[in-house]
């Protein structure tokens, strides 16, 4: 099992930015990729983006490519998901989710389905003000 934490989420106006964090432990080593997913009430829960655990290949939502970056550092095991020029449409609980690994490559993965994850945190808001 991979544990998950989020935290950095908050209220900001349009245009603003913030950095959400998902700090990782227990078995990270199974984890092939990392994702970030958000979900607003009485809607399904949303891909934003995902990364491998190495960095070598990410992949975002087009709603949020050129203005949210999803990084990591390995060293602490957390994963960041910078959001800037943010607009009140981005406001929902932000989950952060681990992919265990299955073998083969990173096209072997759809990671754009929450299917594909076995791990979630326990979500942080994100309030945008228009």
């Amino acid at each position: 099992q991979v544990q998950l934490v989020e935290s950095g989420g908050g209220l900001v106006q349009a245009g603003g930015s913030l950095r959400l964090s998902c700090a990782a432990s227990g078995r990270t080593f199974s984890s092939f990729a990392m994702g970030w997913f958000r979900q607003t009430s009485g809607k399904e829960r949303q891909f934003v983006a995902a990364r491998t655990w190495s960095g070598d290949s990410t992949t975002y939502a087009d709603s949020v490519k050129g203005r949210f970056t999803i990084s990591g550092d390995s060293a602490k095991n957390t994963v960041y998901l910078q959001m800037n020029n943010l607009k009140p449409e981005d406001t929902a609980i932000y989950y952060c989710a681990s992919a265990p690994y299955k073998g083969g490559s990173w096209y072997t993965y759809l990671l754009s389905d929450a299917n594909e994850y076995q791990n979630w945190g326990q979500g942080t808001q994100v309030t945008v003000s228009s």
